[in-house]
């Protein structure tokens, strides 16, 4: 699922503060320090796996159109570059039409594709975000953090500079979000059945020619 995120999918975790907040449980004051990232956090729980890839198989026929209309693109192209001098200037010039056609037709398809797409993994993101805020709010209160800081962006372009590994908690929020779910974890993939090992050809017998008779 190209980028699965985009800016556009980072809009849905800038949630309004008051009503985080208000889904949030009040956390004590402290001095501990957690980070989270949110996008990873997002992704990796059993919800989000399940439906962001259910996601991704809706859109495979529209991948598979948009192939085929690249392909053809493609396939212009080439016959333009490799019989272009060959063609009297109407035909050539017909080719160039379907071309820029064929071309605005990709582009159009791509750019609505993409807005679709995005506006569905924002739906998904935002409504986990929006369940994942009590999750967060009562880690808090159980383990007295007194701030929890989003680290999904790196600096500069996030407020976040550095931060010591022990500190990450994505991993426990995901656990906890996972254990209030009735989403079960996605089904692994079947181990591929082992393949027999090849038997050994047996050795040839090869049958021992009598001795000739010793002469008297």
């Amino acid at each position: 699922m190209s980028k699965l995120f985009s800016p556009l999918f980072l809009a849905a975790l800038m949630l309004p503060a008051a009503a985080f907040a208000q889904a949030a449980p009040a956390a004590p004051s402290g001095t501990k320090v957690g980070i989270i990232n949110m996008q990873t956090a997002i992704v990796a729980t059993n919800e989000g796996q399940r439906d962001f890839e259910a996601l991704a198989k809706k859109f495979e026929p529209k991948r598979t159109e948009l192939k085929g209309i690249s392909d053809d693109l493609g396939s212009m192209k080439k016959q333009l570059d490799t019989q272009g001098s060959k063609l009297n200037d109407e035909t050539r010039s017909d080719l160039v039409k379907k071309i820029e056609a064929k071309q605005k037709t990709l582009t159009r398809a791509s750019e609505d594709a993409q807005s679709e797409l995005q506006a569905q993994q924002n739906e998904i993101a935002q409504k986990i975000v929006q369940k994942m805020g009590p999750v967060i709010g009562k880690y808090a209160k159980d383990n007295s953090l007194g701030m929890i800081l989003d680290a999904t962006r790196a600096w500069p372009d996030g407020e976040l500079i550095w931060a010591n590994d022990a500190v990450d908690l994505t991993k426990a929020i995901v656990d906890a979000y996972n254990a209030q779910s009735d989403v079960p974890p996605p089904a692994k993939p079947a181990a591929a059945a082992p393949k027999p090992a090849a038997t050994a050809p047996k050795p040839a017998v090869t049958t021992p020619k009598p001795a000739a008779p010793k002469p008297n």
